[in-house]
């Protein structure tokens, strides 16, 4: 990417959103702005409830602002479109389909045809390490295999913003692992713009060239910390005195959201 012009992929501007419930109105968001560029790796943290899973729903446009707008290539964001991959905690296949199926679901959508959607899907299948298991229906896979499905069917369809929501929550520490370093390597490779959700400052900060730190709700940027650590970062890089010294930085203020959260 070198000498390369650095271009806005998705743009955040004077986002509000509020929910009206039974107990009055809850403002989740209330003035975001943010300029995301073409292939940069943000991640995005604060304390729970602040607003992190709504913005991303707003750029998948799942849901729509109260105030203020999403945009992408400068388009204002209105639905959901094929440009926009998503990846959420809760694998989210259809239990009926074997993982190929699964993987070709969204291609078969875009009108490609069976032979051409198995030739893609097979790419990515092979991408994830899951070769072997391209007949094997969910129920028949561990929690970090079907993850893996979930990460190749979004690749498969060519998106140029990929979307994910904690997508290695729920896993084990070393199927996380395993599954971060195959997104930074997938990333090199594939030069999508990505926008990665998680509670796990380690996980921001080996992932990511910018984290986001959220304020408590109603949520706010608070702050954005440039990830000066080169690629490729491995978990060697962990131990590392920037690594600390950024990890350091990144809770203290988490920290002081949770707390805001508790009074």
């Amino acid at each position: 990417m070198a000498g390369k012009e650095r271009v806005t992929k998705v743009k955040i501007e004077n986002v509000k959103k509020v929910w009206n419930t039974r107990n009055g109105q809850i403002v989740a968001l209330n003035g975001v702005n943010l300029d995301i560029m073409e292939n940069e790796f943000i991640c995005v943290v604060g304390p729970s409830g602040c607003g992190k899973s709504t913005l991303l729903n707003i750029i998948a446009g799942l849901e729509e602002p109260t105030e203020g707008a999403a945009y992408i290539d400068d388009k204002k964001i209105t639905s959901t479109g094929v440009e926009r991959g998503v990846v959420f905690q809760q694998y989210a296949l259809f239990p009926w389909l074997t993982v190929l199926k699964n993987v070709m679901f969204g291609l078969k959508l875009q009108g490609k045809k069976n032979d051409e959607a198995k030739e893609i899907a097979m790419k990515y299948i092979k991408m994830v390490q899951l070769e072997e298991f391209v007949n094997h229906y969910p129920k028949e896979l561990s929690g970090g295999m079907k993850q893996r499905v979930a990460i190749a069917r979004a690749y498969a369809v060519n998106p140029e913003v990929l979307l994910m929501d904690e997508p290695f929550g729920a896993l084990d520490a070393q199927t996380r692992t395993q599954l971060q370093t195959e997104l930074l390597e997938t990333w090199e490779k594939e030069q999508k713009t990505c926008f990665f959700i998680t509670h796990d400052v380690d996980e921001s900060i080996i992932l990511a060239q910018k984290v986001v730190i959220m304020s408590a709700r109603p949520g706010r940027i608070k702050e954005i910390v440039d990830i000066d650590i080169p690629y490729p970062r491995t978990q060697e890089t962990k131990m590392s005195p920037r690594f600390l010294e950024l990890k350091n930085h990144i809770w203290s203020q988490v920290y002081q959201e949770y707390l805001e959260v508790r009074k």
